[in-house]
């Protein structure tokens, strides 16, 4: 049986090869996709760079003076300086939390594992503002409104689904062979996940530790609902739109955006040395 031209073949069959106007058309479309979502940045990026008082585009002159006023405010290195530091925490606690439960939902073979994972998942599919009430109502009832500690755990929940489905790949690509092996050997249970797991899970940890960092220096919501007068970056740019239009965001902006893509980069970088985006599957080392 002969496919129609431009469809691929199934089972093992003869590839055909797209014709010339359809690969014009989906290139066409790809391009123009990249477009709008980059044209944002396009305008954002020289405006950060602006020699004007206001928002202006196309900029007037050259200027650093955006750049300048972030970093000479306080209030600015404060918001920063509260970003990251959350940001690593719960990042650092969504990692641990996550990969001991992912291990325990691939690994393990008990009853409701499937609920205990579509659990985990579940921060994804719940709108934020649903989250942020919740968070909102639990915290009114344990004293944790408007602290550090609160906003952490509030953080570190957000990031653990992330983990879960990334270490979820990681260690079903690892051969559970080699753990049995070594158990067999007389190692135990804590010496075989720092001797044998993690090392080989390594990269797919590091990159599960910088999404959830991401997830957590992004988030806005749930900070407004529980961070009290306290300030991230994110909120503190929020707050300065309502307040008044003040440029020093667009170079906030600026430098988030190549923060964003050194750190995406880093977690492509990592995800291959895993082997998690070799063509073919996801074949862990060994």
């Amino acid at each position: 049986m002969t496919l129609p031209s431009g469809l691929v073949g199934l089972g093992g069959g003869e590839r055909t090869p797209i014709a010339w106007p359809d690969r014009l058309t989906v290139g066409f479309i790809a391009v123009a996709t990249l477009v709008f979502l980059a044209l944002p940045i396009a305008i954002v990026v020289p405006m950060s760079f602006s020699s004007a008082a206001t928002l202006t585009f196309p900029p007037p002159g050259f200027s650093l003076r955006w750049y300048a006023a972030f970093f000479g405010d306080a209030r600015w290195h404060q918001a920063a300086l509260n970003s990251v530091l959350i940001a690593a925490i719960s990042s650092t606690m969504a990692m641990l939390l996550g990969t001991l439960a992912a291990y325990g939902l691939v690994r393990g073979s008990f009853r409701g594992r499937r609920l205990i994972e579509a659990n985990f998942i579940a921060p994804l599919i719940v709108p934020p503002v649903v989250k942020a009430v919740a968070i909102y109502i639990a915290y009114a009832r344990t004293g944790l409104l408007g602290s550090y500690l609160g906003l952490i755990v509030a953080h570190a929940i957000l990031g653990v689904p992330y983990v879960v489905l990334l270490m979820s790949v990681a260690i079903r690509s690892f051969d559970q062979r080699i753990e049995q092996v070594a158990a067999s050997l007389g190692a135990r249970f804590p010496t075989i996940l720092r001797r044998v797991l993690l090392p080989n899970i390594l990269p797919s940890l590091a990159a599960a530790w910088i999404m959830a960092f991401i997830v957590s220096f992004d988030e806005i919501i749930i900070t407004f609902f529980v961070f009290g007068r306290r300030e991230t970056i994110p909120k503190r740019m929020f707050t300065s739109l309502e307040q008044k239009i003040d440029p020093t965001i667009t170079a906030i902006a600026t430098l988030l955006i190549l923060v964003s893509l050194l750190t995406l980069a880093a977690v492509a970088l990592l995800l291959r040395r895993g082997g998690l985006l070799r063509r073919g599957g996801a074949v862990g080392p060994v």
